[in-house]
Parts: C-alpha cells; sequence; structure tokens
C-alpha cells in the first residue's frame, strides 16, 4: 500500500513540475480551476439590504443572462438576473490569487446554495466577472456584477496584455511608448 502512494506521489510530483503534460483549455487560467464562488440568493433589494449583507461579511452580486448583459444595447427580454451574495473573505482571495486586470478576463465556477453552509445546490455554471463597483475613499468592494459564460457562447471581454521584458527593451529605454 505504501508503494502504491509513493509511486503516486511521484506521479503528481512530475506533473506539477512539468507543466507541458497539463491539458489545459486556451485563455483559461490555472487559479480559476482552484476557485469555485459559492454564493447564496438574496430576495431583497436596495441600499439597507446591501448595507446588511455587507455588515455580516458578504458581497451583494448580480448574474445576468447574456441576453441581459447591461454592455449589449439589444432589446431586454424576461428578465433572468439573479441577485446573490457571496462571500467577501472568499472575493478577497480570488482577487490576491488571480490578481485584478485579470480577474475580469477569467471564467470561474459559480454554485448558488440554498443558504449559508448549506450542501443543497440550487444552480451552478460558469461566469465571467464584469464589474467590480469599489467605494472610492476606503476601497471597499460594494458589488460585483457577472454574467453567466457557459461553454460555446461568445462574450466580448477586454483582455490585458502584459509584456515582459519592457524594463531591458531598447526602444523604451530611448523614450519610445
Amino acid at each position: 500500500m505504501a508503494n502504491r502512494w509513493r509511486s503516486a506521489g511521484g506521479n503528481l510530483r512530475a506533473v506539477l513540475q512539468n507543466p507541458s503534460s497539463r491539458q489545459q483549455a486556451p485563455f483559461q487560467s490555472f487559479s480559476a480551476l482552484y476557485h469555485t464562488i459559492q454564493a447564496i440568493p438574496r430576495e431583497c433589494t436596495g441600499n439597507r439590504v446591501s448595507v446588511k449583507d455587507r455588515a455580516q461579511g458578504r458581497i451583494p452580486a448580480v448574474v445576468f443572462s447574456q441576453e441581459l448583459n447591461p454592455s449589449t444595447t439589444t432589446v431586454r427580454s424576461v428578465s433572468k438576473k439573479h441577485l446573490l451574495t457571496a462571500e467577501r473573505k472568499q472575493i478577497q482571495a480570488i482577487l490576491k490569487s488571480v490578481e485584478l486586470p485579470f480577474f475580469c478576463s477569467t471564467r470561474f465556477p459559480l454554485q448558488i446554495r440554498a443558504g449559508s453552509g448549506s450542501s443543497d445546490l440550487l444552480e451552478s455554471g460558469n461566469v465571467l466577472p464584469i464589474k467590480i463597483h469599489r467605494d472610492e475613499e476606503s476601497g471597499k468592494i460594494l458589488n460585483l456584477v457577472f454574467v453567466w459564460a457557459d461553454e460555446g457562447s461568445q462574450l466580448k471581454v477586454d483582455v490585458p496584455v502584459v509584456f515582459k521584458g519592457e524594463d531591458v527593451c531598447p526602444g523604451l529605454k530611448k523614450g519610445g511608448c
């Protein structure tokens, strides 16, 4: 039995050390594979309800269907939006690991539970963050806006581009853009 575990551990180390052996979908972050956003539904809207949620350590969130995406200008049909709350600690941990510019271009699994600590799963799927609303003075997250991002769906996303080696680039040293 111990030999089996040792051999499995060695294979796992080989997979972790050799990233080319892992199969990954294009444009998908490894950190997104480890973070599932868990949220609970909320029935009421409004400033007072949101303030109470934030005081209890939760962040109000809204998930739109693609037809109701606020960035599109199409005629809106029957509403399929979910009013949710997510744990502040969980969202902050995801933001630390994914980093802010990449957060809004990374697809995350979302699980909507029946209540806090409940094992009953009401709905699940993949979401794409659209907007993080923060308080200007304190920087605290006020609310989140997501859109359902199912497999095969098409969404317009701003993808941040990071250039490596800008500090050693001769063109930039001479004053180029």
